[in-house]
Parts: C-alpha cells; structure tokens; sequence
C-alpha cells in the first residue's frame, strides 16, 4: 500500500503507540481521524499533530458513535485500534476480582466493535492493525488477564484474515514500552522500566515511535495478513 494520499481512522490514537502511529501516518501522507475517550489526551495531541489530522471523542465500547465515525468515512483505507479500553487486572487468578478480571477484556471487545462495524465501509484494499503485547506467548506472574485478552486478540486476527480477504488484518505485539501508561514518573519511572527489562535481550524499554514503524509495515506490506510482528526485546524468547 502506498500510504500517500490515503485516508485512515486511529482508535487511541491521542496517546503512547496511538499517537506514534497517528504523527508517522500524518508525516507518510495520511488524512489522519484520531479517536480517543479521553478529552485531555486529544488536546495534548493536538499539539503535537498538522492539519491532516482531525480528532473525534469516542469510546469503543459505545457501538452507536463507531457507527456513525465509520459512516461518515465510508471507503476509509486504514483502521489502527490501540485502545486499551481501560483498566486491566494484574495480580494472581485465584485471588483476582472476577469483575477485574473481566473488565479487563474491554480492550478485546472495543477491538471486536471497532473490526464488526468499520470493515464493511473499509475500501477493498483496505487493512486494518490491532495490538496486543507479549504476555499473550510468555505471561510473567500476575499477568494472567493480560496474557488472556492478548491471546484473544492474536487468535480473532488469524481467524478472521481469511473471512475478510482481500482486505487485510494484522497485529503488532509491544514488549515493555515506554508511554504514559505507566503513571510513574522521574527516578521511580526509569527504576521500574530498567527492572522490567533486566532479563531481556535488549535491556532497555521500547519506544512507541518503534511500535509504530511496526504498525506502518503491517500497512504498507501487501502481501502480510492474519501475522504478527514483536517488536518486545526478545521478551517471548527462552
């Protein structure tokens, strides 16, 4: 796909690998529609975006607003979900909050509405790119809900590839990066993500701009549907 001149809607695309993918999509060529939940996380990024792209308030979960977003963009080429969908659960299964736990599979549910409701205006040609992250192959402990809805997402992305075909669906799985998910800040921040990676191949937290070069790949590659790119450190391997 050649990027330029294309049109393309970035769900959580005001924050982290969100708004990496919007700013890399914009300097590609791409009329950019930028959603997101949060009314200070599309402000922020306002200003750090150009004119082609637009922002619109809206959460994933309410089915109705997608509708109307994907309407009024019939013949889009391009959908990027990367919304969390929320809070995730951490901690161990046997003594997590069940409503925890399934709250946690609101990403995987905004990913679903999002793919339902905006393929049938996507242009033939069009692709669609999802993330999950890599617990969904190898699950640290206390990240058993994480791993689940990862899992889920990478299994709806194989089988759905072949329903949807020509059009094409991808996903992009992050290690540990560094974006405002993680709330702590100063020498707490660099002391968590340093832990974090201490075992892994590359031993330094990811980038979202890396994720994002990912997630243009995913786009920009024909001939890629129903795969999955890590971009993680080596964090899945032995």
């Amino acid at each position: 796909m050649d990027l330029a001149g294309k049109r393309a809607i970035v769900l959580g695309g005001t924050s982290g690998i969100g708004l990496a993918t919007t700013r890399q999509l914009e300097a590609a060529g791409v009329t950019v529609t930028a959603g997101s939940r949060s009314p200070a996380n599309v402000e922020k990024a306002k200003a750090v975006t150009g004119d082609a792209v637009t922002f619109r308030t809206i959460d994933v979960l309410d089915r109705e607003a997608l509708t109307a977003l994907f309407e009024e963009h019939h013949g889009y080429d391009i959908l990027v979900n990367a919304a969390t969908g929320g809070e995730r659960a951490s901690g161990p299964f046997l003594s997590m909050d069940l409503d925890g736990f399934q709250g946690s599979f609101r990403k995987l549910w905004g990913y679903t509405n999002s793919v339902r409701l905006g393929t049938e205006h996507l242009a033939e040609d069009g692709a669609i790119t999802l993330v999950s992250g890599y617990p969904a192959r190898k699950a640290r402990p206390g990240s058993l809900a994480i791993s689940t809805v990862g899992n889920a997402v990478e299994g709806f992305v194989r089988a759905l590839a072949p329903e949807i075909a020509p059009r094409r669906i991808n996903v992009v799985s992050p290690g540990i990066i560094d974006t405002p998910m993680f709330a702590v800040q100063g020498d707490a921040r660099q002391q968590f993500l340093d832990g974090a990676t201490r075992d892994m191949l590359i031993k330094r937290a990811g980038t979202a701009d890396e994720c994002a070069a990912a997630i243009l790949f995913t786009l920009q590659n024909d001939y890629m549907t129903g795969g999955r790119i890590d971009i993680d450190g080596g964090a899945t391997l032995p």
